[in-house]
Order: C-alpha cells, then sequence, then structure tokens
C-alpha cells in the first residue's frame, strides 16, 4: 500500500549561498568531468583577461602545481578589499560567494566582459574543496582562503611589496566529490590560452605545468592576422590575410580572413574572447555579407551570367576569424555557445559589406582570385550534385537502397547495433563470418579510400568506396548530414594493426572529420583495436602493443609468440574474441578535443606540405610504436 506524500511549503527547500552550484554543477560548468574541471581554469583566467579588456592587464601566469592545485594570477588591478556597503563584507568576499555578483554589472569598472556573467569565479570557489586568494592592491598583500564555497578565514595582510605590480591570484583545489576527475592537463589547456592571446594582441599568458616541468607562452602582437596564418600553415594560400577593425557605439567588430586553396571552410567566432562554437548572429552576419560582396564583383568583373553563386561557394578555401567584443551579449546556453544579439547581424552585415566591397575595388588581382575560386566551386558542386544523383540511382537498384558489398545487420534497432568498415575483402569475408549477424553489419573496402583532403567533393562523391559509406552510413554529408538518419549506433573503423592500416585509418577518418564532423561530435565514430601478438601458454593471451608484449613475457615466459600480420590472418574465433566480441574486444571512440590543432593536423598529414608532415612525424616519433 502507498503512502502519499504531501506536497506544500516545508516541500520547498531553498538551497543558501552557492549550495545550488554543488547540488547541479553541470548547470554552471556543463560536466563534472574532464570538460568541466578544465572550464574551472577557463573562467578564473577570463577574470584576468577582462582586466586585459579593461587596459590593465599584460600578463597572466597559469601553474598546474604538483600538490593537484592550479593557480592563476596576473598583474591587473587587484580585486577590491574594501568593505562592500550593502553587505557589510569584503568586496573580494562578495565575488567568490555571491553568484550574480562583481564588477561587470554597472558597466563602469568593465565596459566589455566574458566569464558567466558574475557566478564564474563563485562557482570554482563552491567546486573547490580549498580555494585561496591573494590579492596585491595598495602596497599589500590580502590573503583569504574558502572551503567548498564557504570563508574558512577572514581577508588579512599577510606581508607588503615595494615595486613590482597589484594583481590577483587564485589557487583552488577542485573537489573529489563533485569531479570524476582533479588531473589537470597542460595540453587542453593550451588551446584556449593560444586563443586568448591571439584574440587579445600584446597579452601575454605563461602556462607552467610543475608536474611534468614544462612550460608554454603564448604572445602575439599581430593577434588576428597571425591567427589566421597559424590555422592555414600547413596549407597553400591565395593571398596575405585581409584584416579589418572598426568601432561603433562602443562595440567592436575585428575581423581576418584569408583563402587557401583547399575545399574547407574555417569560420571561428568569438564575443569578447569566447568562443562561440555554435556561431551566432555575428557569423550570421558576415556570411551573408561574404556572400554578397562576392556575388556583386562576379557578375560586375567577371562575367557572371548563370544565376549567383551561393554561400558554400563563396566560402569554400575559406579561413576566418569573427571577433565581436560589445557590452550586453545575449547568449543562448550557460556555456555561452551561440551569440543571440538580433541587432549584431544588421551590424556586422553592414561593416563587412563596406569594407570588402571597398578592398575588392583597391586590389583586384586578390579578388579576382577570390571570386575565380568561387566559381570552380559552383563549377564542382553542379558535378558533385550529380554524382550525388547517380549515387541514388544506382543504389536504387541495390536491396533496400544499399550498397551491395554491406553485409547488413538484422537488427533495425540503431542503438545497438554496430558498422564495420573493414579494410580488405578477405578481411571483411572473415568479419562477415565471425560477427553476430543480429547487431553487427559489415562494409568491406577495396584497399585505400580517396584521400579527400586533396580531392574537391565532386570527386570525393564520385568515389564508389566513399558513396558506398555514405549510403550505409545513412545520414548524408555535408548541409544534407541528419544525424537522425543514422542507421547503426556505432561506426568502427577496422584495419590491420599495421603501417598500411594506420593509413588507412587515418584517410578514412580524414574522411569522416571533413565530410561527417558531427558523427565524431555525436560520440559514433570508433576504432578497433586488433591485437599485434598471441602469447600461448597454457592457454592464448593476447596484447596489443610492443610494451605490453614485454611485460606479458616478462610474467608469463616466452611461450610460441605469434605476430598478427593482419585481420585475415586471425581464426574466425579469434577475430571474434579479441576485436569483435562487445564483452572482450577493445575499441577507441574517436573525438574532436580541439578542432582547430584537428584541422591543421589533418591538413598537414594528408595535404602537400612534406616538410611540415616531416616536422610533425619527428616530433611525434617517441610516441609511435615501430611496425617491423
Amino acid at each position: 500500500m502507498s503512502v502519499k506524500q504531501s506536497y506544500n511549503a516545508e516541500s520547498i527547500r531553498v538551497l543558501e549561498g552557492l549550495e545550488g552550484v554543488r547540488k547541479r554543477p553541470a548547470m554552471y560548468i556543463g560536466s563534472t568531468g574532464r570538460e568541466g574541471l578544465h572550464h574551472m581554469v577557463y573562467e578564473v583566467v577570463d577574470n584576468s583577461v577582462d582586466e586585459a579588456l579593461a587596459g590593465f592587464c599584460k600578463k597572466i601566469i597559469v601553474k598546474i602545481n604538483e600538490d593537484g592545485s592550479v593557480s592563476v594570477e596576473d598583474d591587473g588591478r587587484g580585486i577590491p578589499v574594501d568593505i562592500h556597503a550593502q553587505l557589510k563584507i569584503p568586496a573580494v568576499q562578495v565575488a567568490l560567494t555571491k553568484l550574480h555578483a562583481g564588477g561587470k554589472f554597472d558597466k563602469k569598472s568593465y565596459q566589455i566582459s566574458g566569464g558567466l556573467h558574475g557566478v564564474g569565479v563563485s562557482c570554482v570557489n563552491a567546486l573547490s574543496k580549498k580555494l585561496i586568494v591573494e590579492i596585491r592592491k595598495d602596497g599589500k598583500i590580502y590573503s583569504q582562503e574558502y572551503s567548498r564555497g564557504k570563508v574558512k578565514s577572514k581577508l588579512k595582510v599577510i606581508g607588503k611589496y615595494n615595486g613590482g605590480s597589484s594583481g590577483t591570484k587564485i589557487t583552488f583545489w577542485p573537489d573529489g566529490d563533485i569531479f570524476s576527475t582533479t588531473v589537470f592537463d597542460a595540453k587542453h589547456l593550451e588551446t584556449r590560452f593560444r586563443e586568448i592571446a591571439f584574440l587579445n594582441a600584446g597579452l601575454r599568458i605563461i602556462l607552467i605545468d610543475e608536474i611534468k616541468k614544462q612550460t608554454s607562452e603564448f604572445y602575439y602582437s599581430g593577434g588576428l592576422i597571425e591567427f589566421v596564418k597559424w590555422i592555414n600553415k600547413s596549407k597553400d594560400v591565395l593571398h596575405k590575410p585581409i584584416y579589418f577593425k572598426r568601432e561603433t557605439n562602443g562595440t567592436i567588430v575585428e575581423i581576418a580572413l584569408q583563402y587557401n586553396t583547399g575545399y574547407r571552410e574555417n569560420i571561428f567566432g568569438f564575443v569578447n574572447t569566447i568562443n562561440t562554437v555554435e556561431g551566432g548572429t555575428h557569423i550570421s552576419g558576415f556570411k551573408s555579407a561574404l556572400t554578397r560582396v562576392i556575388n556583386d564583383y562576379a557578375k560586375k568583373k567577371c562575367n557572371l551570367k548563370n544565376g549567383s553563386l551561393s554561400g558554400d561557394d563563396a566560402r569554400e578555401g575559406l579561413t576566418a576569424i569573427v571577433s565581436i567584443k560589445l557590452a550586453e551579449p545575449q547568449f543562448e546556453g550557460q556555456t555561452k555557445t551561440k551569440l543571440g544579439n538580433s541587432d549584431i547581424k544588421g551590424f556586422v552585415d553592414s561593416i563587412v559589406t563596406s569594407v570588402l566591397a571597398e578592398f575588392f575595388e583597391e586590389n583586384p588581382s586578390v579578388a579576382k582570385k577570390i571570386v575565380t575560386k568561387a566559381m570552380d566551386s559552383a563549377k564542382a558542386r553542379l558535378a558533385a550534385k550529380k554524382a550525388k544523383d547517380l549515387v541514388r540511382r544506382k543504389n536504387a537498384f541495390s536491396v533496400g537502397g544499399l550498397p551491395g558489398k554491406l553485409h547488413d545487420c538484422s537488427s533495425k534497432k540503431s542503438d545497438n547495433t554496430e558498422l564495420y568498415i573493414v579494410e580488405g575483402e578477405s578481411a571483411g569475408g572473415s568479419a562477415k563470418n565471425a560477427r553476430d549477424k543480429n547487431t553487427q553489419a559489415i562494409l568491406p573496402l577495396k584497399g585505400k579510400i580517396l584521400n579527400v583532403e586533396k580531392s574537391n567533393p565532386a570527386r570525393a562523391l564520385s568515389s564508389e568506396e566513399i558513396t558506398n559509406m555514405i549510403t550505409a552510413i545513412g545520414t548524408g554529408v555535408g548541409d544534407q548530414f541528419d544525424i537522425k538518419k543514422l542507421r547503426y549506433g556505432k561506426v568502427i573503423i577496422m584495419t590491420d594493426a599495421d603501417v598500411d592500416g594506420e593509413h588507412i585509418k587515418t584517410l578514412l577518418l580524414t574522411f569522416f572529420f571533413r565530410f561527417m564532423p558531427d558523427l565524431i561530435k555525436e560520440g559514433k565514430v570508433y576504432a578497433a583495436m586488433p591485437p599485434l601478438y598471441r602469447i600461448r601458454n597454457r592457454k592464448d593471451y593476447y596484447v596489443y602493443s610492443d610494451e605490453e608484449l614485454k611485460k606479458a613475457v616478462g610474467k608469463l615466459g616466452a611461450g610460441n609468440v605469434t605476430r598478427f600480420k593482419g585481420l585475415g590472418e586471425m581464426s574466425l574465433q579469434q577475430l571474434w574474441e579479441t576485436t569483435m566480441n562487445p564483452k572482450t574486444r577493445r575499441i577507441k571512440r574517436i573525438f574532436i578535443e580541439d578542432a582547430l590543432e584537428a584541422d591543421r593536423v589533418f591538413s598537414m598529414l594528408m595535404g602537400d606540405d612534406v616538410q611540415a608532415r616531416k616536422e610533425f612525424i619527428q616530433e611525434n616519433a617517441k610516441q609511435a610504436e615501430l611496425d617491423v
């Protein structure tokens, strides 16, 4: 017999102070995993960046300390230490213990700011088992300690400083009761710090990893121009970066753009140095203006007659940074991934139209290169459309519109099904016979697929192997991509554990990154990990690396060690047990941690810059395993 629960005023719980942050941390920092952990650092750093935006900070030092804490120190004005008139406590205590409290609301201390609308540093305090703030101000050094958002000591003067600069230093220890991991990764932080330094010309950010004894420094006097050059480092560019900066009524628009000979567009938007990964009105305004100016010039100067160039045509091979700084940004979502200010679209559109049209008139040789590339893109787009139509017609003659080579699974529930993309007909045949027919589909490939990094979309979409993959996966590509049409819960790349296999895996990952990036972002792409060796010692043991082999031999003894040169060399039972059985196999989920770095690496590895590729291999050789 159930007991009815009363629902009255006593049922409504009031969370005092920062309790709400500790109760629902993901609402404020996105997650309690690795991303949320590092987001804590960004929030503290953003406060220092606000000082830089206001013109008072030139250097930020971030340290990953040996005891697991992180320190962020700047040479700004220092958080105020005087008594808050309303709350009768030090202003720094207000900033660290009250949500929506800070110097960003009266528009006097900060005309422009990032951060989470005043909740950033207080959230960090709430989610730290310990936090110490030190402030250098008016010749004195102040300090105060907190724990899980609560004050542990009064603000006190711990010393004096003569000369040197004012500033703030915050050291925090993340709470292990909140986070699934409390280990900071300097490489993870570098991406954001590099962006900040590019976006704030003259600001120096120093990252010190006391655990690994490594130091990185980010300083770019050229700002956005250097940013674009850095992204296009491994690409063949058409012209020098185009750069302009305009300010109207306190809103600043700063843009740098450069075209390369490739086929991908890279547009990165920032608002008050925050990376708006989902774009927003500033990006919409930029795109519409760019398309219009290129179309106008093409019709007037390049004899464009048949219709208009599309936005995709205008942006093929484009790298652009669109940075906006404004007083009242309106974001969609707490973690600020999309700008929503409706007036910014027209504002950016107007500025870009005026500046770019003038630039094209004054630089006809550059304008002609850009417009000619867009016109070539339009021709390729029509060819790609024909290729897609051909694929549709060809698939119409296959069973269910699917590729004839596909050995599909019987289950139609996509959540628990898997598509194995397998290197070679022989391995594909083995996988077909070893699989679980109910949930595992097999698509064999004929050797190495086309390198899409060096091919235009029309050629890529004319490739039989690529069209087979697109059809089998079901989502479509580019602007037609729809994750809801995905036919399998996992797409697993399965190649031999040798150099050729790794090359084929890289070609496939390049395809997914360029044509179906959201498939990776949604966590649907995996790489199978077939074993390298079998050790037979009474029973069979499988190992997956040379390092693992040494350990295993030391523990088990030499036995009869067998090196697997390919998937086809395994028996069906071995292939099932080691590589395909969900209970015993090893697979890696592919994810994009840093889209900018991923773009740079794919361009360098799969492009024409041999010297850059050689340097990368030399730098990363120690992380690779030698295949004999």
